[in-house]
């Protein structure tokens, strides 16, 4: 398991690339393999005595790499090529065949014949892989979500220290995490579009991206104003987004539809843990140095990260592994009709640059759909209130209990707490009462998600309540026990609408996902610009009502939604990939 994991990550592709399939080779890449007979262009030749076979090797995952190896691999090349050149008419027929099918096989149509599929439990398919090697896989989807939203939250024990020194104002600091917070929803809408281009995966994005978030970490440390701070933080975010918009489309090419819902809830706890556990870690290095060493430990945790997944995250992305594996058969067989179903269903003559375009409009679109569009608002209104705990924590802990920066930092672990309980409670859900329904009946439709959600919904107004309203009255136990009730209608409200709008349209989760994460995070960045004005205008009492029965006007719209989801979903122009 190992050695395949480490050959298909970012570095063994490189290297397998470099050294023409020397090193970490694929199957179709060794002296010793077989080319199923189906992938010849003339089966019946007397040049392939080794290829009578009709059972197909199963070849290991795909890298983007071109081998033209001596021996057997040169042989079977060149005597395609002959075969080619004795039966031109042949060739002609069947290029101009291929032309003739730009688009994917209808029914009642012949499939076409050079198509390049996933064998019978092919342990290249993510889906076959082992059940601890899909962990695995989630796990370091999770530490890269981790990794990236720590960089959120952690910049808040900083703002005073950056007051101080650039002599700026509240709002102006604080700036720093509605840049890097807005950042991390816009950017998704443009480059998770890109991981679903098969040509190009999931891997390259996640890496690049998290490669430059480390990069953009040491200008922040070494800023000399605050507009370079601003800046990298915006840069930081806009690079970060992909790893937490798509990380659960991620999760849905590993796990199958039954366990998908735990998959995604066990990613979602290292997106829950980062920014509570985050103010924890840079409080305390931001009371004991100075406003740059949260800034360092981001720098470290990201490039620990870094180090890891490029050395160990694989592709996972069927139509990406399908693509590799053609090119890599078209050059040891010399049969360029070999193709995969992404490449057969591409439109002739579309560039990159247009398949881009095509996939971001369709990612805006997708965003309004209304069954969508709504949980979008509501998971935005939720997330911004979360956001708002960074402005609440301080002035409650900080002001009316006298905690120092530090100390003050601690009450967010009653979120982390809080979480572990609700993720406990969310797998037996899944396991006994969601699981036997989808089994009983595979065609359950998406709404069964969304029934969790609606019956979490009106926990929020009353935690919201009781943090309010306990501050500062009774002992410091009271908010903290408010807000650590917080987590667990938020946490069940998330896996509700995601796993809702990621199953309403599953060709498209990855698309659905970035719009959902541009919503929630556009509006989670405004909210701490007025955070500290509004509760110490308001007070936290009254403050915490306003957003108490704000949050419990959309339960009765998400129940709507629940009913009415599948006449929405069947008058959508996207009904198709439903």
């Amino acid at each position: 398991m190992v050695a395949d994991i480490v050959r298909d990550s970012t570095f063994g592709q490189i290297v397998n690339y470099l050294s023409k399939g020397r090193y970490f080779p694929y199957a179709d890449q060794r002296p010793d393999y077989v080319v199923p007979s189906r992938y010849l262009k003339n089966d019946s030749s007397p040049k392939f005595p080794r290829t009578t076979s009709e059972s197909p090797t199963v070849v290991t995952s795909g890298a983007p790499t071109l081998v033209n190896d001596p021996g057997i691999c040169t042989e079977i090349a060149d005597a395609n090529k002959e075969a080619f050149d004795i039966h031109p008419e042949h060739r002609l027929d069947a290029e101009k065949a291929l032309a003739a099918v730009p688009e994917p096989v209808k029914e009642g149509e012949a499939p076409y014949p050079w198509l390049v599929e996933f064998e019978e439990n092919d342990p290249d398919r993510p889906l076959n892989w082992t059940s601890r090697k899909r962990i695995f896989i989630a796990a370091l989807i999770a530490i890269l979500t981790f990794g990236v939203y720590f960089g959120s939250a952690i910049y808040t024990p900083s703002v005073p220290g950056l007051m101080s020194e650039f002599k700026i104002s509240q709002v102006g600091a604080i700036s720093g995490l509605t840049l890097f917070v807005a950042a991390y929803g816009i950017s998704p809408m443009i480059l998770s579009p890109i991981q679903e281009l098969p040509k190009i995966g999931r891997n390259p994005v996640y890496i690049i991206g998290l490669a430059l978030f480390v990069i953009f970490q040491i200008p922040e440390i070494l800023a000399k104003n605050m507009a370079t701070v601003l800046i990298f933080r915006f840069f930081s975010g806009f690079v970060g987004g992909p790893a937490l918009a798509t990380g659960g489309a991620s999760m849905g090419d590993i796990f199958p539809p039954e366990h998908l819902a735990v998959a995604i809830g066990a990613w979602a706890i290292g997106a829950v843990s980062a920014p509570t556990l985050a103010p924890v870690v840079g409080s305390f290095a931001a009371e004991a140095k100075n406003w740059r060493w949260p800034f360092l430990e981001l720098l470290w945790l990201s490039g620990a990260t870094f180090i890891v997944l490029f050395f160990l995250l694989p592709e996972t992305l069927e139509s990406t592994i399908l693509v590799r594996r053609a090119e890599r058969l078209r050059k040891l067989t010399g049969n360029e009709l070999l193709k995969a179903p992404a490449e057969v269903a591409a439109v002739e003559g579309e560039t990159l640059a247009q398949n881009l375009k095509v996939t971001t409009q369709r990612a805006f679109r997708l965003a309004i759909e209304p069954s969508l569009a709504v949980c979008h608002i509501y998971i935005g209104l939720v997330y911004s209130i979360f956001y708002l705990w960074f402005e609440a924590l301080p002035i409650c802990f900080g002001e009316e209990y006298g905690f120092s920066l530090g100390i003050s930092g601690l009450p967010f672990l009653a979120f982390v707490v809080s979480a572990s309980v609700t993720f406990t409670f969310y797998v037996l859900y899944q396991r006994w009462h969601v699981q036997p329904r989808l089994a009983k009946n595979p065609d359950t439709p998406p709404e069964i998600r969304l029934e969790l959600g609606v019956m979490a919904g009106p926990l929020v107004p009353v935690s919201l309540l009781i943090f309010g309203w306990t501050a500062g009255r009774t002992h410091w136990m009271g908010p903290v026990v408010g807000a650590g009730l917080y987590l667990p209608p938020v946490f069940l409200l998330f896996q509700s609408c995601l796993m809702y709008c990621s199953q309403s349209y599953p060709m498209y989760a990855a698309s659905i996902l970035a719009g959902n994460d541009l919503f929630r995070s556009v509006m989670a960045s405004l909210f701490p610009l007025f955070g500290d004005k509004y509760f110490r205008a308001l007070g936290l009492g009254p403050g915490c009502t306003l957003l108490a029965g704000l949050s419990a006007l959309l339960v009765p719209v998400l129940y709507a939604v629940m009913k009415m989801g599948p006449r929405l979903r069947a008058r959508s122009r996207f009904a198709d990939a439903a």
